[in-house]
């Protein structure tokens, strides 16, 4: 349920577009659902529905229906919580790429930082916030109705799954929003948002810890009851320590992920388009590809562009192109038809760098990039695998 700030990657290695069912565009942003959330709607249904028996026995066995439309108004409910997230990064003009409902919980992921703490701290905080509001409106739905029915028990019951999403998402530890207003503290604080996620994610590790290991005891002692199961034998035993694994795997590797890209993010003003660019040479159209590796090898130079007889740019010779012909057919065979033509998309600036440099590309997919100096001459061709070969160093260098 906490939200997600990721520099995106390289064009080319983008993940599916949602992994998950699409379910709707609110506010222009894809909403999907994850294949996992059935597992966990079931096991909701399961479990709620075991309770309403012991509540309401007269319901016999549609007290699974009305366990599975609680199951649906939770989801619902986390839904509000994510859209609380993305309304507050659209306000702040950052990008939201998508909201996935999926195992425990949702995400929304939001593609680039916060400018500042003080918004990082508004835009992890309004989540829990609307999970309280609601969890207040039900409160309120549940005083105007007897407590021993149908609509008593659901508001009931959606008022303490809010209360708990709000509580749990509190917890000051990556990836959870309280890891995220921490961090926003810290970065406040110390002036370095890296030092801000370094700390709230270490804090997210202990969480996790202490969630592995205190969870089944606080169920097994009482403290906490094992909701629809205290029928069941040692079965709520194991189920209570299978939760606490996988929601402590959960914050374990979003905290990890958090500090891996926290440490992307100090590297990638070290990603220039300027830096990364193979040099080229103009070639017309006709020139047979012998000769124009030839005037390549001799220009020190890694790639081809195609220039109409004005010298200006119309096409670039695909490197997997040239890969393809054979030595002894070069000389016969013409760069035009080894050519992707150009279009302005695949035209970028050789002084883009940083996240700047990786939006452009992810805007607009491409194998190979002309790269033109502010004047509009010719810099040179772009590669998106030497992008994605400076991503990995990024990531593999130490964090500084």
């Amino acid at each position: 349920m906490a939200d997600t700030d990721e520099p995106g990657e390289p064009a080319g290695r983008r993940s599916g577009p949602g992994g998950g069912i699409l379910m709707g565009r609110p506010f222009g942003v894809p909403v999907y659902v994850s294949p996992s959330w059935f597992l966990v709607a079931a096991l909701i249904t399961w479990i709620f529905g075991n309770q309403l028996e012991r509540v309401l026995p007269e319901l016999g066995p549609t007290r699974y229906l009305v366990a599975l439309f609680f199951a649906v108004a939770f989801y619902a409910s986390v839904l509000v919580h994510e859209l609380a997230h993305t309304l507050a990064a659209l306000r702040f003009k950052l990008p939201v790429r998508r909201i996935q409902l999926q195992f425990f919980g949702g995400v929304s992921e939001i593609e680039k930082e916060s400018e500042s703490p003080g918004r990082e701290f508004v835009l992890a905080f309004v989540g829990p916030l609307l999970s309280l509001l609601l969890a207040g409106g039900f409160y309120l739905g549940m005083k105007a109705v007897e407590p021993s029915t149908v609509p008593g028990v659901l508001l009931g019951g959606l008022m303490i799954s809010n209360l708990l999403v709000a509580a749990f998402n509190l917890l000051p530890g990556l990836p959870l929003d309280g890891g995220r207003m921490l961090r926003a503290v810290i970065w406040a604080l110390t002036k370095n948002p890296m030092t801000g996620t370094v700390a709230a994610a270490w804090v997210g590790r202990a969480i996790a810890i202490a969630v592995l290991f205190g969870l089944p005891l606080l169920t097994g002692t009482g403290i906490i009851s094992g909701a629809g199961t205290q029928d069941l034998g040692g079965m709520d035993t194991v189920m209570n320590a299978l939760l606490a694994a996988i929601l402590a795997g959960i914050m374990w590797t979003g905290a990890g992920n958090s500090l891996r890209m926290a440490r992307l993010r100090q590297h990638l003003p070290e990603l220039r388009a300027r830096t990364l660019t193979r040099r080229a040479i103009p070639v017309e159209s006709a020139t047979p590809l012998s000769e124009a590796l030839r005037r390549a090898n001799d220009a020190g130079a890694r790639a081809l562009v195609v220039v109409d007889g004005h010298g200006d740019p119309t096409a670039l010779v695909r490197e997997t192109a040239i890969a393809s012909v054979p030595e002894h057919r070069r000389p016969w065979v013409a760069v035009s038809g080894l050519a992707q033509d150009l279009t302005d998309g695949m035209k970028v600036s050789a002084e883009l760098a940083g996240e700047d440099l990786l939006d452009r590309l992810r805007a607009h997919p491409a194998s190979e990039y002309l790269v033109l100096e502010p004047s509009g001459e010719i810099y040179g061709v772009l590669s998106t695998l030497d992008v994605e070969k400076a991503f990995v160093k990024a990531m593999a260098r130490p964090q500084s």
